[in-house]
């Protein structure tokens, strides 16, 4: 008999349709709300992705997973509701959480500790809290969607589970050591994240929507071509990235994708049919790597009249020449630009690193920028490539040219003839929270609220001398710092101007909440919190209406 090796996830829930995935220990037929999909092959894993057709509208639906017509979902013993389908429903609010940063560990010490008080210390998982909540709520209160920001797994920080195989399955002196070397060890990995009953319960009731960070590959993945030609020269890294890029594509891209586009997604129909799809998703992922155009991984997602655009600000850089770095190819602008043209009420762009940052380290990364391409000299260029890597500079503001055509799509769309009435950039990757409000130049008519909203990490916090840092960055005096810093070396002002709407930065794990109903909405921020009984709960630390 075949068994449910992962899963359920729900991906996808539509007005009358869903997708549920799941990865099974064997060729099966899967079945979920009497819809049936037989599972394909890749390297011996087994993967299904359900379309769930005829639902009713507005409807809330539980549903079970048959594997060759065997009750293998829910499990007999389980203590949380029946997983259930919610198709949207135009006349109540819509609700998405979201956030980043999740590394797997245990929950108990002294993994559940602070990092000041041990090193291992990752406190507690906000997204397992969130599930205790939802277990305890009406279901009215639940979340609609869950968009995760990056660094869904971290391939360069696993778990003593995935550690200990990889010690029986190679020498791990030998490098990549310790981390995530191939395809088997990233499903290991990706087992290991999603298997806790709290998360798969969790993901199987509320629908997902994902983008990779440069920790589900490698630590600055992608930073300046420089960066890209020394992790190429590591006899290691061939396989870590055809890992990391299949992985991505069966565990996230491929759910990822509306029931639409997946029927139009040639590699999708390839793999269905393919006896070992593993070839082709091999080959398909070492071009993806080398060549960046032709590959998108951004996608679209519409909520009723809320529209999210997720983009990849990762695999899709443009890094050569490298006084001409963009983060999207120019293809990719241009669906952009498409897709950020519509007629709805509010626009979501999903990005893992964010448009704007603290004032101070926005500056920095402007400086270094400059520095890079030559506005101090030859020697301060390669001193300059140097601090970029050890400082993780490389986020939009490192990329300023493309930082001022992301402001430029978001004025169009706010000052067309029927503007959205707010335009929110959901942004993880720092490992800390913050709301800043969007200001345009007088004159340009921007009509849309305009936010950057950015939530990390789920389960990664800072230890005190980082939030020092943060903090620094976000002061006064940091930005006096960074500002002339950056004038030193040419750089002008941003092209928009932006502040926190509170006493920011937050740190600590937690998950933020962005609510909207007609041209309404309404964000909100939760930490966790530990509670004398042991147990832990979600505090609100801010929160605001944005339209």
């Amino acid at each position: 008999m075949p068994q449910l090796i992962l899963g359920p996830l729900q991906r996808y829930a539509g007005d009358d349709e869903a997708t549920v995935w799941v990865e099974t220990d064997g060729p099966c037929e899967v079945e979920v709300l009497g819809c049936r999909e037989p599972t394909f092959c890749v390297a011996g894993h087994h993967y299904a992705l359900v379309h769930c057709t005829g639902l009713a509208p507005a409807s809330t639906t539980p549903y079970e997973v048959r594997l060759d017509g065997e009750l293998v979902w829910p499990e007999p013993d389980s203590s949380y509701p029946p997983s259930v389908v919610r198709t949207h429903d135009a006349a109540r609010p819509f609700r998405i959480a979201w956030g980043s940063c999740r590394v797997c560990a245990p929950h108990g010490p002294p993994h559940s500790l602070r990092k000041d008080e041990h090193p291992d210390g990752r406190e507690v998982d906000a997204l397992r809290v969130l599930a205790d909540h939802m277990r305890e709520e009406d279901p009215s209160r639940w979340p609609h969607a869950l968009v995760l920001l990056g660094d869904q797994v971290y391939a360069d920080e696993v778990s003593p589970a995935v550690r200990e195989y990889i010690r029986e399955q190679r020498d791990p002196e030998v490098p990549p050591g310790e981390t995530v070397a191939n395809f088997e060890e990233y499903t290991r990995l990706y087992r290991e994240s999603w298997s806790e009953p709290h998360i798969r319960w969790l993901f199987s009731t509320v629908p997902t929507a994902m983008v990779f960070d440069d920790h589900d590959v490698h630590d600055d993945w992608n930073t300046s071509k420089t960066w890209v030609d020394d992790i190429r020269a590591e006899g290691w890294w061939d396989e870590r990235i055809v890992g990391g890029f299949s992985t991505y594509w069966l565990y996230q891209h491929m759910g990822n994708l509306s029931p639409g586009h997946l029927a139009d997604d040639a590699l999708y129909q390839q793999l269905r049919e393919a006896q070992d799809g593993w070839p082709l998703l091999r080959e398909f992922a070492f071009r993806a790597d080398r060549e960046v155009q032709g590959t998108r991984w951004s996608y679209c997602r519409d909520f009723g009249r809320t529209r999210l655009i997720m983009i990849d600000s990762r695999a899709g850089r443009v890094l050569d020449p490298p006084e001409d770095r963009s983060m999207l190819d120019p293809h990719e602008w241009e669906w952009l630009e498409q897709h950020a043209d519509g007629d709805f009420d509010h626009l979501l762009i999903g990005t893992s690193l964010p448009f704007l940052l603290a004032p101070a380290l926005h500056y920095l990364e402007s400086w270094n920028e400059a520095v890079c391409n030559g506005a101090w000299g030859r020697p301060a260029a390669l001193l300059g490539e140097r601090i970029r890597q050890a400082a993780d500079l490389e986020h939009w503001a490192a990329f300023g040219s493309s930082l001022d055509r992301i402001a430029e799509i978001m004025q169009a769309v706010g000052t067309s003839a029927r503007p959205p009435a707010s335009i929110v950039a959901l942004s993880g990757d720092v490992h800390h929270a913050y709301l800043a409000e969007v200001g345009f130049p007088r004159g340009t008519g921007m009509r849309s609220a305009v936010y950057q909203a950015t939530c990390s990490p789920f389960r990664n916090p800072l230890d005190d001398h980082e939030r020092r840092a943060i903090r620094f960055a976000c002061s006064r005096a940091g930005t006096l710092i960074g500002k002339l810093l950056a004038r030193s070396a040419g750089v002008g002002d941003p092209a928009v101007r932006w502040r926190f709407t509170h006493d920011a930065p937050f740190f600590d794990n937690q998950v933020c909440f962005v609510e909207f109903q007609g041209r309404r909405a309404r964000l909100w921020l939760q930490k966790t919190v530990p509670e004398k009984n042991e147990g832990n709960s979600l505090e609100t630390v801010f929160e605001r209406e944005l339209a």
